[in-house]
């Protein structure tokens, strides 16, 4: 089922040091407070910011597609490392 976007238009000027004023209303909506890290993308002129969080909680739920149920991803690290090592282990040996 689809997500409904919250999609919010604004206008903002840039003043003498480079710095944008986030109006309060968005920064709510975002859920950032003074002193928050924010985390900005440029791709092709466009700039996106987000709150660190958000963006935690962006790439975990990319990530989910990739995970095993019931597998660790550091325990399948250390298999493959492992693996790795024995064949090296054997092809110095040969």
């Amino acid at each position: 089922m689809p997500t409904e976007v919250e999609v919010a238009h604004g206008h903002a000027k840039v003043n003498e040091n480079g710095r944008i004023l986030i109006p309060a209303a968005v920064r709510e909506q975002m859920g950032v407070k003074t002193g928050d890290s924010l985390v900005w993308t440029l791709e092709d002129g466009i700039l996106r910011v987000e709150s660190y969080l958000s963006s935690i909680r962006r790439l975990q739920r990319e990530m989910q597609e990739y995970k095993k149920p019931g597998i660790l991803a550091s325990d399948e690290l250390i298999a493959e490392r492992r693996e790795e090592a024995r064949r090296e282990m054997e092809e110095g040996l040969a």
